[in-house]
């Protein structure tokens, strides 16, 4: 009951009590109290159940997650031990860890999802070695899972959670960089694949510097094995962002420097004159900046013989358009191009036949057809092993018809 108050009617002494309010006001006031309880009393309903969603959600994503990691475990526990244990120093060709099926019938099990089987039978040593690593890894597994379920529901420390995973992903992520970079290496097929690989496993790497930079890789192969002018131009603008990314965290990496590089100048293919020497500046600087990080790497020497080697073949209309944007056009000679491809030749002797026969290219151009003979010569010694090499061998044979 709302107590009455003593409100003044009129002034003076003669002042009269009235209630605030009448009983029928009072009676609609506890309706309206009544009515605001139960929708509190709803809304606490509302809000359990919701909670309660969550969480089975939370579960959820926890059992993507193991049969993600679970998944990821029985690709490399397949590819742990492709070779007998004495030849696992091997550093031959890219096809160290998996043979191409030749559809021959086949007895092991060890068949990979791009269609690969390991070159040899396991042995019973590593068969043993394998079990013991399924052992160990299902408790890795297990243990993540736990915490990712704890992380989801108590809200524990992101940093800690993010030291737990990477701990838990570590072996995970060193057995997919070295498929990734053996699906690089190999024909167009193969770069699809280990294009696709990387994107699957993209949500639990993303964070990671070497998984990035080799996504971006990724990028650049599918740029060059597509035929299609937008697909090209989307997949080299699609890795230039992932690298636009990793440059902000990791400047100090020659490899994210490196690609960069590359699939800008990618990218500048299907530009305008203008912004092809727009991009020719930002290819320079990144290139020498990955020189600069990672002075022993061949292939960003071989970039930047590339670079001078175009720049000093500049036509006229090039020229005036880098003349009337910038204040100092780029410049470089074909001897500054035959220096770098030198060097690529001192780190890496036979580092690719296009090295070799941009070598003679520029010693013909300095007039020095004997030494540009030679290395005719020692180009074609050399398989043809890139699309680059493949455009390269036909430049070779019209400079042998010359």
């Amino acid at each position: 009951v709302v107590p009455g108050v003593p409100v003044p009617v009129e002034a003076g002494d003669g002042a009269m009590c009235t209630p605030l309010l009448t009983q029928d006001e009072q009676v609609d006031v506890l309706e309206r109290l009544d009515f605001v309880l139960r929708n509190i009393s709803e809304l606490r309903k509302e809000v359990e159940e919701l909670r309660n969603s969550l969480q089975h959600l939370a579960a959820e994503i926890v059992g993507e997650v193991r049969s993600h990691l679970e998944e990821t475990q029985k690709v490399t526990r397949r590819r742990r031990f492709p070779f007998p244990r004495e030849r696992s120093d091997s550093t031959g060709s890219s096809s160290i860890y998996f043979t191409a099926s030749s559809g021959a019938a086949n007895t092991d099990d060890g068949e990979s999802e791009g269609g690969y089987t390991t070159a040899n039978a396991e042995s019973d040593y590593d068969r043993e070695s394998e079990r013991e690593s399924e052992e160990g890894e299902d408790e890795v597994s297990c243990e993540t899972v736990r915490t990712a379920r704890r992380d989801s529901l108590d809200l524990v420390n992101e940093d800690e959670t993010h030291l737990i995973l990477d701990s838990s992903l570590e072996e995970g992520l060193g057995q997919l960089l070295q498929q990734a970079d053996r699906l690089h290496n190999g024909d167009e097929q193969e770069k699809r694949e280990g294009f696709q690989l990387l994107l699957n496993n993209k949500l639990a790497y993303a964070d990671q510097k070497d998984f990035l930079w080799r996504l971006a890789r990724a990028h650049s192969d599918m740029c060059e094995t597509t035929e299609d002018t937008d697909e090209k131009r989307l997949y080299a603008s699609d890795g230039k962002e992932e690298l636009e990314v990793a440059l902000q965290k990791w400047d100090q990496s020659a490899e994210c420097h490196q690609w960069y590089a590359i699939l800008c100048g990618q990218l500048s293919e299907h530009e305008s004159i203008q912004k092809r020497i727009q991009t020719g500046y930002v290819f320079k600087e990144h290139i020498d900046k990955a020189i600069e990080l990672k002075p022993e790497d061949p292939k960003s020497y071989y970039l930047l013989g590339r670079w001078c080697y175009q720049v000093s073949h500049l036509g006229w209309l090039e020229k005036k358009t880098a003349s009337a944007l910038f204040e100092a056009p780029p410049t470089a000679t074909v001897q500054d191009a035959l220096q770098n491809f030198l060097r690529v030749e001192e780190l890496s002797p036979g580092y690719s036949k296009a090295g070799r026969i941009y070598i003679a290219k520029c010693y013909r151009d300095l007039g020095n057809n004997s030494a540009a003979d030679l290395w005719m010569n020692l180009a074609s010694e050399l398989p043809v092993n890139t699309k680059e090499d493949a455009e390269s061998e036909r430049e070779l044979e019209e400079m042998r018809s010359v």
